[in-house]
């Protein structure tokens, strides 16, 4: 099998402030990273920092959020729309304006609209976060910031052509991504982290509707990508059930990492995160 290059084009910055982002363990990832491999699979996208960063040639970028998957594809597709879009709403900018836009029902509306709404209340909300309701309405209040950068038109730009490089973006669930992965390609799985406030008890804990149950599939999806020469790499977190996860068959690497999302200043700080592989 011919192995692409890992770096088609300069790195650039992701558009989002995705929470729990890898932004700032970048670093650490990329010690880990194969010099060389043949596709590249990230099954949570999420923020996207490490595609970004490492811009393959050849990638299959997937979520189960669909809102996400259609900002992607409007800021690849349309990405000057998504633009003249976001000029109009940094003007605008105000809690009124925002708690507006928050009320917003967007699904009906083109890819590029999606993506200026979802842009929009990430740089605006709350911390980045991303959360919606029962009825799948966003919920996260608007942030602290004097003057937000809501309209970033270089990394857009830069993003889009990263973007329009690779296959579009789909929603898809983690083992319906990586099925196609063969001997030398390279996955990267950043999952909703176990909470660190979980107890000894591995059933006792749930996160985003991502709780053991499925903790478990990923492990064992990983294991079996492992035995078919799939390169792979894992983020979460150091709370005591991942160390069991993954104590057989795989090398478990502590970083250190910032926690910036907590409502509490005093929850913030550095912690240990775990690299997986």
């Amino acid at each position: 099998m011919a192995l692409a290059r890992v770096v088609a084009d300069e790195p650039c910055r992701p558009f989002l402030k995705w929470a729990g982002g890898k932004r700032q363990l970048l670093p650490a990832l990329r010690r880990h990273v194969p010099e060389s491999f043949g596709r590249y699979f990230e099954p949570f996208v999420g923020g996207g920092a490490l595609f970004f960063a490492l811009r393959p040639k050849r990638a299959t970028l997937t979520d189960v959020n669909e809102r996400l998957i259609r900002t992607y594809l409007g800021v690849r597709d349309d990405v000057e729309s998504v633009i003249d879009l976001l000029r109009w709403y940094q003007r605008e900018h105000g809690q009124a304006f925002f708690y507006r836009m928050r009320e917003l029902g967007v699904d009906a509306l083109s890819n590029a609209e999606v993506a200026a709404w979802f842009i929009y209340l990430n740089k605006s909300g709350f911390n980045g976060l991303y959360r919606v309701n029962s009825k799948n309405r966003f919920n996260v209040p608007i942030g602290r910031y004097e003057k937000p950068a809501i309209c970033d038109e270089a990394t857009l730009r830069d993003c889009a052509a990263a973007l329009a490089s690779v296959d579009p973006p789909r929603v898809a669930s983690f083992e319906e991504a990586v099925k196609p992965a063969k001997r030398g390609d390279f996955v990267y799985f950043d999952p909703p982290y176990v909470p660190l406030s979980a107890t000894s008890s591995f059933t006792s804990y749930s996160a985003s509707g991502f709780g053991p149950a499925e903790q478990e599939r990923l492990r064992d999806v990983a294991h079996d990508l492992k035995k078919r020469g799939v390169r792979v790499l894992l983020s979460n977190s150091s709370a005591a059930p991942v160390y069991r996860l993954y104590e057989d068959g795989f090398e478990i690497v502590e970083v250190d990492a910032t926690r910036s999302v907590n409502s509490k200043g005093s929850g913030r700080g550095a912690i240990k995160e775990l690299v997986i592989k």
